[in-house]
């Protein structure tokens, strides 16, 4: 009886694995946001609305990295073989490498807007109504 723990782990191990990842799609990348110092405000909208769907989209598949991630843990880690554990291992740095590489890339994003943002304030921003200092 006992023989078959190990097998039965490694099929459970192995169908994690294969079921891991490939459900989680990468986002498609947002569009190019316009420069703030000359764009219109329908363009500046425009470029928020992306990047609010690309922000969406990124959670979505990070939040698919994290499941897919839990799903990898068995529930007695105690009973893995030292192969087992190096094969979780292994999936694990890589999703936590894609994790990594997913959020530096939207903070990239996201700053690149914010810095577009204050630029066509600036450019748009109201004359002063206060009188010159004598």
């Amino acid at each position: 009886m006992k023989a078959w723990i190990p097998l039965s782990l490694g099929l459970v191990l192995s169908s994690a694995a294969l079921a891991a990842d490939p459900n989680c799609t990468y986002p498609s990348p947002a569009a190019p946001v316009p420069d703030g110092a000359t764009a219109t405000k329908d363009q500046m909208v425009a470029a928020k609305n992306e990047t609010a769907r690309y922000n969406t989209d990124m959670n979505v598949y990070l939040d698919c990295l994290k499941t897919a991630q839990d799903k990898l843990m068995p529930a007695d880690p105690s009973k893995l073989t030292q192969d087992q554990k190096k094969k979780i291992d292994a999936e694990v740095k890589a999703i936590v490498a894609k994790n990594n590489a997913a959020v530096d890339e939207l903070q990239s994003v996201v700053g690149h807007f914010n810095d577009q943002l204050k630029a066509y304030k600036t450019a748009h921003a109201a004359p002063s109504t206060a009188a010159p200092a004598k």
